[in-house]
């Protein structure tokens, strides 16, 4: 007999604060850790850690960033496990697959968006934020390689809202992998769907819905019905975005410099990160981090919600 997501949390280690909001039916957003540890630069990532929560309860709910400490879950983090996370320059990247290892063997690590969202709703959490969602990569036809984010969302009960997939990902064989999945993708006041970075990816979404309480009953209909996640897409304003053309010409240099040092696998991403930091002199991670600003205040917005339809 196979353990229920429920069952998954035995092990894990809930903050008070967030403790006591699920004991009180309180609205809490889970937060990755991977952005802090490999998405942001140090020491820019430890402020940011602090805005993004800020966010969430300007949202009106509970922050709860989730990392693993000496194999163990945590669900909401102190000041200083936010310090360590933030600080440590060896701290490992945790999928799904890679929770187990670092359970049995006491390791630390940040999670992703498969590992954070299948910790979250073990651990009674309904609404995640995040910046991009990984998806099928340039060249999978090839490589096979695509994120372990869309099978995790097709199981997953949870609201996930980002500013779409990373625009150095295939964006159109990404949507088509979470249509076979069955994951439900709806635009927030958009039916276009965004590409990180910038406001229009050129994909576009058959639903929409205009506000946070919209999203949530969508959530509440998904949830009675099957299992699996409901993705909130939330572009940013088109004067807040990244400008296209320097979006496109630093995206294309980023993506050469890779495959030219044999970059592969999990590393492709944090690798072509840096680069686009660098080589749009600062300017995508003013991008990034406002994104998910953005995405954390909507998420608290959404859980709020949520919790008066629970009730």
């Amino acid at each position: 007999m196979h353990p229920s997501p429920r069952d998954l949390s035995a092990g894990t280690v809930l903050s008070p604060e967030v403790a006591d909001a699920l004991g009180g039916g309180r609205p809490v957003v889970a937060l990755e850790s991977t952005l802090l540890a490999h998405g942001l630069p140090r020491p820019d990532n430890r402020a940011a850690a602090d805005d993004v929560e800020a966010a969430v309860r300007a949202g009106g709910a509970v922050p709860a960033t989730i990392a693993v400490l000496d194999g163990v879950p945590h669900v909401g983090l102190t000041a200083a496990e936010v310090d360590r996370v933030c600080a440590d320059p060896d701290l490992a990247k945790l999928g799904v697959r890679d929770l187990p290892v670092a359970a049995a063997l006491g390791l630390s690590g940040a999670t992703t968006v498969s590992s954070t969202a299948l910790l979250a709703a073990a651990a009674g959490i309904g609404v995640f934020a995040t910046g991009g969602l990984g998806g099928v990569h340039r060249q999978s036809v090839d490589t096979f390689d695509e994120s372990a984010d869309l099978t995790a969302l097709s199981r997953t009960s949870l609201v996930v809202v980002c500013a779409g997939v990373k625009s150095i990902l295939d964006v159109p064989a990404t949507l088509e992998r979470l249509e076979s999945l069955s994951v439900t993708v709806i635009g927030y006041r958009t039916t276009t769907f965004p590409g990180f970075y910038v406001a229009d990816s050129g994909s576009t979404l058959d639903w929409s819905v205009a506000d946070a309480a919209e999203a949530a009953r969508v959530f509440a209909a998904r949830r009675e019905l099957a299992p699996g996640a409901v993705v909130v897409a939330n572009p940013l304003p088109l004067d807040e975005q990244l400008d296209p053309a320097l979006h496109d010409r630093v995206i294309a240099g980023a993506l050469t410099a890779a495959d030219e040092a044999g970059v592969r696998g999990k590393d492709v991403t944090p690798f072509v990160l840096d680069h686009l930091h660098r080589a749009s002199e600062g300017a995508t991670l003013a991008v990034n981090v406002r994104l998910v600003l953005r995405n954390a205040e909507l998420a608290g917005q959404i859980a709020a919600a949520l919790a008066g339809v629970a009730r």
